[in-house]
């Protein structure tokens, strides 16, 4: 009696283990985190505190995903409040007279704007 042949990919299931599409990393965003105006500490090399920075932890431009983090709106919000001129962007030059297309938000813009939406307390 012969054996019957196996699937030509079973082999290679057994190896592998789950079948189907493997599934994507998330992609590592900084959008929640130490806020800018704290500074984190990390143990040095000699294993003593070293306090760092907050410039060194958090990034002072933010693309559009950044800053819809940053203020906890979406990126349609951010897209909408640099259209009507209440958010402005940071335009990087580039050689040859360019300037870097992507939209780039500073944070402490992102500061003043929350400050100037306050409601102040009647």
């Amino acid at each position: 009696m012969t054996a019957t042949p196996d699937r030509p990919l079973a082999e290679a299931q057994r190896r592998l283990g789950k079948p189907g599409r493997p599934r994507k990393a998330a992609p590592d965003r900084h959008t929640t985190g130490t806020p800018p105006s704290q500074t984190r500490i990390d143990s040095g090399p000699a294993g003593g505190a070293v306090a760092q920075p907050a410039s060194a932890l958090f990034p002072r431009l933010l693309d559009v995903d950044g800053a819809a983090g940053y203020l906890a709106v979406s990126t349609w919000t951010i897209r909408d409040l640099h259209a009507s001129g209440r958010l402005p962007r940071v335009k990087l030059p580039l050689y040859g007279d360019r300037e870097l297309r992507r939209l780039l938000f500073d944070v402490r813009d992102l500061d003043r704007l929350v400050e100037a939406s306050k409601e102040s307390a009647s």
